[in-house]
């Protein structure tokens, strides 16, 4: 009679019961896992992503490999496209796949330069990060409640950046300067404008103008190079180009001499010698002054 190992359990306590055995499928195939542990180049993502209910495939192999790299690494379209070979597109819509569910966010920071740019910022676990968010959220309500129980005064509107101001704001050059900001939604639909805006703007474009600059110039300075995601605050990036990028005032030139005055030929009445004058009478010999040259 064989002795049974105690520290063994039997053999029908080490299966799941009936086909529920995660390495178990039909007829014994299905998945069988072959692994090594790593010790060095790994990163450890979350089940959450790799097997997310609702995500694409492409965007959860894009959600890992973004994970994946280091901080600093380009992941715009432009670069991701050239890494690989599921095109723009298609690599795009995984980026908002992503963004919708919270594995990315998009922030806009202004660089010492002054331009705007877009920072990619990769959460690992965001369904902790919007659990510490409704935390903090709470925490700030409870502590800006006013001791009566009213309701917080709503935050006053940010100003918008000061701007430069024409040396004669003449109302045509100022409806000139509306007209032109009116017309940028035109170039770029995320350059639409409220009418606070536009007349908080429009000093600031007569400027440009008064001093020489085409409309065409002033247009393209302001579209120029913009994000290429959403603006927060497009006016707010106007008025900053505006001040910031201002040129300088035309040389001043001076007025041209005129002309010397051409009087026609007269006759002379006193000796019928021919000479300049605005109007007939005598020449210079007559009246006794000196001579004139002809």
């Amino acid at each position: 009679m064989g002795i049974q190992n105690p520290s063994v359990p039997p053999h029908a306590q080490s299966r799941a019961a009936g086909n529920k055995h995660p390495n178990r499928g039909h007829h014994g195939g299905g998945l069988i896992h072959d692994n090594v542990r790593h010790t060095t180049r790994f990163t450890v993502i979350g089940n959450h992503l790799v097997q997310h209910p609702d995500l694409s495939l492409l965007a959860i192999g894009l959600g890992c490999h973004i994970q994946s790299l280091p901080t600093g690494a380009r992941v715009d379209i432009k670069s991701l496209a050239a890494r690989f070979p599921e095109g723009a597109t298609r690599i795009a819509a995984a980026l908002r796949e992503l963004e919708t569910h919270g594995y990315l966010r998009r922030e806009r920071h202004r660089v010492p330069s002054g331009r705007i740019v877009t920072r990619t910022v990769s959460c690992n676990q965001p369904a902790a990060r919007r659990h510490a968010e409704r935390q903090g959220c709470t925490a700030a309500r409870t502590a800006a409640s006013p001791p009566s129980g009213r309701p917080a005064p709503a935050r006053p509107h940010k100003p918008l950046p000061e701007v430069p101001q024409p040396a004669y704001p003449a109302p045509a050059l100022l409806q000139s300067a509306t007209d032109l900001l009116a017309d940028l939604r035109r170039h770029d639909i995320r350059l639409f404008l409220s009418a606070r805006d536009a007349a908080h703007l429009a000093p600031g474009v007569a400027a440009w103008l008064e001093r020489d600059v085409s409309p065409t110039a002033v247009r393209h300075a302001l579209t120029a190079d913009l994000p290429p995601e959403g603006l927060h605050r497009p006016a707010a990036l106007l008025a900053h180009r505006l001040a910031e990028q201002l040129p300088p005032p035309p040389p001043f030139r001076a007025p041209a001499a005129p002309p010397p005055v051409r009087h026609p030929f007269q006759t002379c009445d006193g000796c019928d010698r021919p000479f300049r004058a605005p109007q007939p009478g005598r020449c210079r010999d007559c009246r006794g002054g000196a001579s004139e040259a002809i």
